[in-house]
């Protein structure tokens, strides 16, 4: 089962190869070195992956977003959590489906849950709910006759 562990590292080790600018994240789903694949991982490393894309856009620094006359009207010692450009600001960034920003009273009446069992609820959502629809039968012909092609150009490589 996914833990704090297993989160610290699936960050980390997305987080690396994406500021070297790969564009492929590996190992999504998976624990245990490879040897075992959870969904409720699958769905955390999504949340994860999302949150880095959107750290990787950079912010959009504008004045309006700045908001220095804000800063000044609010002062050393001032909040800003109540104000309205605060929550209009925050709104964009990255939104996570599974992690729960919420202050503590608001996530115990909310039951609580970790991402673990978020995530979990998530899956079974998923499972219940998805309806894949199926790829047209031209583009299914078209990807056979690549693969055939392909294979055929392979085993005359090997000869």
């Amino acid at each position: 089962m996914p833990d704090a562990q297993a989160g610290f590292e699936k960050g980390l080790t997305a987080m690396l190869p994406a500021l070297a600018g790969a564009n492929l994240i590996y190992g999504s789903g998976m624990l245990e070195m490879g040897q075992t694949i959870s969904l409720e991982q699958l769905v955390i490393d999504n949340d994860i992956i999302c949150m880095i894309n959107s750290l990787l856009k950079g912010m959009n620094v504008t004045e309006s977003r700045l908001s220095l006359d804000e800063i000044e009207e609010v002062g050393i010692g001032g909040h800003f959590i109540s104000r309205a450009s605060t929550r209009k600001n925050m709104n964009g960034q990255s939104n996570p489906l599974i992690f729960d920003r919420n202050m503590r009273g608001s996530w115990e009446r909310n039951g609580q849950k970790d991402a673990a069992l978020a995530a979990h609820e998530k899956v079974e959502w998923i499972l219940e709910n998805h309806n894949p629809c199926g790829l047209d039968r031209d583009v299914v012909k078209e990807l056979e006759a690549f693969i055939a092609r392909r294979d055929k150009e392979f085993l005359r490589q090997l000869v």
